[in-house]
């Protein structure tokens, strides 16, 4: 791990930013200044989750709102347009693969939360969608990146069951996939806050019917998650526990390791460029009266803007080490993912109308 990211700082911005072209509903408003620490993309409803298509210029957003879809972000030009839009070129079902998904989405409703990149072939990647409009389910994309510009084409879906709402998604090599649900039915946010297990892991591989639950898994708000490439572990974040849970993939009756986050709440977690990132809000923010608190059995919703904070899992160490703070953005709350895009870290936030955009320090010179 390059010693450049373990050292904390606080993100200062003279980067300039577009505005993308957008629906006429989302352009009323939207400036795009820069403020002293962030630049920003302005009209991204929600991007709850962020990915950068790696060996490209474009980074993936989704839209955690009706209608807010999935956006394709250039980071060259700093522009971003509404990627999924059902068009005939974009669906393509294997309804062999997933002959239980009722159609495609519509992309008036679709409301997705989680993401995840593997890559199928020289310049070809799946791509796995935690989506809530219209229906409880995991969507799957097929992306080319062989051209100038990424092209998407819709592939199938694999629902959710019944009563569960997916969160977060990931993926293995042998085509398993993976699904957080953050609250089953019957429990609360506020029942994650204080440490009560509320969620777990979801399971699907190639022919089954459906997912199932992993037993073993349920923490107190299972968030994001994440493979390992040695195809033996996955990570998922304990949201009320602000840590990572490391499972054993072939044994994940509990947790064969936790590393809890220094004064931030975790959401997503990602590898990036070769780093295991996290993002999320400060915890104990005095500008929001401390630590997040549940009055009257409900939880603070955080509409009170946090510190933001990225961070990245040491796996050799067990820690978590920031690599990037800031003081609460009025603009830019919720603070929910981080992608490495060359020298810039990208930011997605569940409650914000845009992304965020903060320079990685400088690489340290080498010590003698």
């Amino acid at each position: 791990m390059p010693a450049s990211l373990r050292r904390p700082f606080i993100a200062a911005a003279a980067l300039a930013c577009s505005l993308a072209p957008l629906p006429a509903r989302a352009q009323s408003a939207q400036t795009c200044a820069p403020d002293e620490e962030l630049a920003y993309i302005c009209g991204a409803e929600r991007p709850e989750d962020i990915l950068a298509l790696p060996g490209t210029r474009w980074l993936i957003a989704s839209g955690f709102a009706k209608g807010a879809g999935l956006k394709l972000i250039d980071a060259t030009a700093r522009r971003m347009e509404f990627w999924y839009k059902g068009s005939p070129d974009q669906i393509a079902p294997d309804t062999a693969a997933y002959p239980h998904c009722p159609g495609p989405p519509d992309p008036a409703l679709l409301n997705d939360r989680g993401l995840n990149l593997r890559a199928s072939g020289p310049d070809r990647w799946r791509l796995l969608v935690v989506n809530h409009g219209g229906r409880e389910s995991v969507e799957v994309f097929d992306v080319n990146a062989a051209a100038d510009r990424p092209t998407l084409q819709w592939r199938g879906c694999i629902p959710m069951p019944a009563g569960q709402v997916g969160n977060s998604v990931t993926s293995f090599a042998d085509g398993q996939i993976l699904a957080t649900v953050l609250t089953r039915p019957g429990t609360s946010i506020a029942d994650f806050v204080l440490g009560r297990d509320t969620g777990a892991v979801w399971s699907w591989r190639p022919g089954e019917p459906a997912f199932h639950e992993m037993p073993g898994t349920a923490l107190p708000g299972n968030n994001g998650i994440e493979s390992d490439p040695d195809e033996r572990h996955f990570y998922t974040i304990a949201f009320g526990q602000h840590a990572v849970a490391v499972f054993d993939r072939s044994d994940p009756r509990g947790p064969v390791r936790r590393i809890v986050a220094p004064d931030f709440m975790p959401d997503n977690i990602h590898w990036s460029d070769g780093h295991l990132l996290l993002a999320g809000m400060r915890y104990d923010e005095p500008a929001c009266g401390g630590l997040r608190k549940v009055v009257d059995g409900a939880a603070d919703p955080m509409l009170c803007p946090r510190g933001w904070i990225v961070g990245e899992v040491d796996l050799t160490q067990g820690r978590i080490a920031t690599i990037a703070y800031g003081t609460p953005r009025k603009d830019f709350n919720g603070l929910s993912a981080a992608a490495i895009m060359g020298r810039e870290l990208w930011l997605g936030s569940f409650q914000a109308g845009r992304i965020a955009i903060a320079p990685l320090p400088a690489p340290k010179p080498a010590t003698p």
